[in-house]
């Protein structure tokens, strides 16, 4: 029994010691912020205030709120489109394919912009675009955007 004991524990010290270690040296930056102590809240109350304050010399605030919709939406908007994008040609009218398109582009720009990304949809044309657009798609999954 004693050695099935020493055994367990010596197995147990072999996997977690490795988590002890990693725990130890990044606990500053890996870990939360400690707000339960007195240093975590004033640094807490701190960027309160300055979230007010940017929020206060924000000049159009509800504008800037309304105009961005969160990453998930656009994930969800993205795909949605592109399955109606790959809709066969002669469910849809030419007309309804191009604002699907157009609205697709869109989503793509504001995603790319969501994240931090480049994007040249703008002021390119036909096969240009398209790739453009192969491109973009490609960035955003590398990022982590699920699009399909």
């Amino acid at each position: 029994m004693a050695h099935i004991v020493v055994l367990l524990v010596a197995v147990l010290t072999l996997l977690f010691l490795p988590c002890v270690v990693a725990a130890v040296f990044c606990a500053d930056e890996a870990g939360p912020r400690r707000w339960w102590t007195r240093q975590g809240r004033r640094e807490l109350r701190a960027l309160r205030r300055l979230d007010r304050a940017l929020r206060a010399s924000d000049p159009i605030p509800s504008l800037a709120l309304l105009d961005t919709p969160s990453i998930e939406q656009l994930a969800f908007d993205l795909r949605r489109l592109a399955q109606q994008r790959r809709g066969g040609p002669s469910q849809q009218s030419e007309k309804w394919r191009a604002a699907v398109l157009r609205a697709y582009d869109e989503r793509l720009c504001l995603a790319c912009r969501a994240l931090g990304l480049t994007e040249h949809l703008g002021p390119l044309q036909g096969m240009d675009r398209e790739l453009e657009r192969l491109r973009v798609e490609s960035e955003l999954q590398a990022a982590g955007l699920a699009l399909r």
